[in-house]
């Protein structure tokens, strides 16, 4: 089969090339895949980097493909054979007491699809049964630039019990995952202001706040607030920080990104005297990923798709991938 297998770190060190096709063990199955999304993570196992450095190299990319279930492992019900699906890329270990609860996010144990064991840029990926999610009709693309993004949105808004009462703070809202968490505070009802360091389009409702010096943004927050919530999504330590210092009495701080610039620098009698709270969500329990998946099938939240590429051309997606059109750069591998 083929895949986009990375050698060696960097781009030169990354391929289209002819590999085993993968069989599946106890539990698991195959999928032929369709589409697969590019994301962050990704650059950083290229560069071996932060969170990238787990990667044991030579290793297929890839988090979040969709496709087909082809081959099933021992011990899969065997109506799954032909079954449309979305991956979930973070792999919890289903035997801790987080995941006896239902929050596999939390897992300590966890690994990660395309990072720890080989991805699904590829024709064909093995997964664990219970990470390959039916996706009820929905489009491989679409699926597929769902299943990362919206559930970790989902679980930082869980984490900050968000509510339609609450004036909400999206900083990094110029990305991609920061489309996402202004269209989900606008669906549960919440007052948005959306800040960034690079300009922002336009949207019904919501306010926005650019300033691309990072000192004027912490100080265009300081006069736009105080805010309930603070949701950050640029992994910049000093946006992060400057959400933090926007929040009022009580104010809740959860971010889900840390790969940028990962030193955070905090008042800390600000943070004690306010009641404050701060928290990272780097995962999604499976049912944040449920409930993304019937989000999109039902309209209410819709993922954008900036770029689409052949598998083929996998490596100039990725040096393009910071410059592309806002949405999911998406490959597609059929």
């Amino acid at each position: 089969m083929r895949a986009a297998r990375l050698q060696t770190n960097g781009l030169a060190g990354l391929h289209v090339a002819d590999v085993q096709r993968p069989s599946p063990g106890p539990g698991e199955v195959v999928i032929a895949v369709e589409a697969v999304s590019l994301n962050q993570l990704d650059l950083n196992v290229i560069a071996g980097l932060g969170p990238g450095r787990a990667a044991r190299l030579p290793r297929v990319l890839g988090l979040d493909p969709a496709g087909v279930i082809v081959e099933l492992g021992e011990g899969v019900d065997r109506g799954r054979l032909g079954q449309a699906v979305v991956v979930k890329p973070n792999i919890p270990c289903g035997d801790c007491v987080r995941c006896a609860l239902g929050h596999e996010a939390d897992c300590p144990a966890q690994t990660v699809l395309g990072v720890h064991r080989d991805g699904g840029a590829a024709e064909y990926v093995v997964v664990p049964a219970r990470n390959a999610f039916d996706r009820h009709g929905l489009d491989a693309a679409i699926a597929s630039a769902t299943v990362h993004s919206l559930p970790i949105v989902i679980n930082a808004f869980d984490a900050a019990a968000v509510t339609a009462a609450d004036r909400v703070l999206v900083t990094g809202a110029g990305g991609t995952l920061g489309h996402t968490a202004v269209a989900y505070a606008r669906l549960l009802g919440a007052t948005v202001v959306a800040a960034s360091r690079s300009e922002l389009p336009r949207a019904d409702g919501v306010e926005r706040v650019v300033a691309a010096d990072t000192d004027k943004l912490a100080a265009r927050l300081e006069e736009a607030g105080p805010f309930d919530v603070a949701i950050d999504v640029s992994g910049h330590g000093p946006t992060i920080a400057a959400g933090v210092a926007a929040l009022g009495w009580g104010g809740r701080a959860v971010f889900c990104s840390a790969s940028v610039d990962a030193r955070l620098e905090l008042d800390a009698r600000d943070l004690y005297l306010k009641r404050k709270q701060l928290r990272g969500v780097a995962s999604a329990d499976y049912e944040h990923v449920r409930r993304a998946l019937r989000h999109v099938q039902n309209g209410s939240i819709a993922p954008i798709i900036g770029s689409r590429h052949p598998l083929d051309d996998i490596v100039g997606a990725y040096r393009g991938f910071g410059a592309s059109p806002r949405g999911k750069v998406v490959i597609d591998v059929v």
